[in-house]
């Protein structure tokens, strides 16, 4: 029953673009990069069989990810965990994914999902993340709960919900500090339902001030961002958007971004870049859950100005799909032993190649000179 219940809430949660209609360990977790927050480049895979991403900068040299992590086998500590990887060059490198602990935390609760975490004033790591008091209830026992950490990993649980909804379940929450405040937001529903807004003075207590507006192509599903003078919310929908703010309270209108993707994260870097993490095409796994495993296709060449030729082994067949930068898929197929794939009419830059080899996903970057 409670494994039931819990995987019935991150499916309800799960309605970006990419995760729609698949459950949320079929999809993988893409990074990308900007130099104004709008336009993006350079996709990797971050981490598969993921979903839910945040990413903060912490102590100044040290970029902290955390997410909800699937990998199988099921059950085991990596399947349907909060999960954390840490950078220290500024994102081009990354730990293996970490489980977190949570100390304290009640038995009779659902196990922490939709994560997101805030820098405090002195300068430990809250997370933010859905839970349940019970498993037994309707959909308005799920509220959001915090806990407290010193090293991005162990985290102690603090009593009493963040915030509590007496009759709508309150999951996918974004907590920032901006202007002296803290500020959360959680979707209330349906896109076109908007988000919940609070603000809080501790981090603790929080009360809330209004609803935030939307419609049915702006989902609150994401996270904040304090940029400069304003707070920015990115979010999913067709395309992933921001909306900015002075206050927290009137907000400027949605920009698009250049990603087809869902539940983003992002973080400004100290030189004025962006980092952003979401959820992108499903399936994209491997055998040893590491998303840069070698790919038993050779692809030649790489870059290209106008064909590529995939080989694998004689008499196998290799479905393949081929996306653009953003996630946009281009072209699906299957090739026997040999293939190729005309990049001739394509605009010059990176795209993503999926291939299939005995039911394991692989990824591969190709360039368009």
């Amino acid at each position: 029953m409670k494994q039931a219940f819990l995987i019935i809430v991150l499916f309800i949660k799960t309605t970006t673009a990419f995760s729609q209609g698949n459950p949320p360990w079929q999809n993988a977790l893409i990074i990308v990069r900007s130099t104004n927050g709008i336009n993006f480049n350079s996709p990797a895979i971050f981490q598969d069989s993921s979903g839910v991403p945040c990413i903060i900068q912490w102590k100044s040299d040290t970029l902290v990810a955390v997410f909800q992590w699937f990998r199988q086998p099921n059950p085991s500590p990596s399947w349907d965990r909060v999960a954390v990887k840490f950078s220290y060059d500024n994102g081009t490198n990354w730990t293996t994914p970490t489980p977190i602990v949570v100390n304290n935390f009640p038995a009779n609760y659902q196990r922490p999902f939709d994560p997101t975490i805030v820098v405090t004033t002195d300068k430990k790591i809250r997370i933010f993340f859905s839970s349940s008091d019970g498993m037994i209830g309707g959909p308005e026992i799920i509220n959001t709960y915090s806990a407290l950490s010193t090293d991005g990993i162990n985290y102690t649980f603090e009593p009493g919900p963040r915030f509590d909804h007496s009759t709508n379940r309150v999951i996918d929450p974004a907590v920032t500090i901006f202007n002296g405040s803290w500020h959360y937001t959680a979707p209330i529903g349906a896109p076109q339902d908007g988000a919940y807004h609070c603000t809080s003075v501790d981090g603790l207590t929080f009360t809330q001030i209004g609803n935030i507006n939307s419609d049915n192509n702006h989902n609150w599903t994401g996270n904040l961002l304090v940029d400069g003078g304003q707070l920015r919310f990115y979010g999913s929908g067709p395309m992933i958007w921001y909306n900015s703010s002075a206050d927290g309270n009137v907000w400027n209108g949605f920009v698009n971004t250049n990603i087809v993707g869902g539940d983003p994260g992002i973080v400004k870097l100290s030189n004025g870049n962006y980092i952003m993490v979401y959820v992108g095409p499903p399936n994209i796994i491997t055998a040893t859950g590491n998303p840069n495993a070698a790919s038993p296709v050779t692809i030649f060449p790489n870059p290209s100005t106008s064909v590529i030729y995939l080989q694998g082994k004689q008499g196998k067949q290799y479905p393949y799909s081929l996306f653009t930068a953003s996630g946009a898929l281009l072209s699906r197929g299957i090739f026997t032993t040999n293939g190729q794939l005309n990049m001739e009419r394509l605009p010059a830059g990176a795209y993503l190649l999926m291939t299939e080899d005995n039911k394991k996903i692989y990824c591969n970057r190709l360039l368009k000179e």
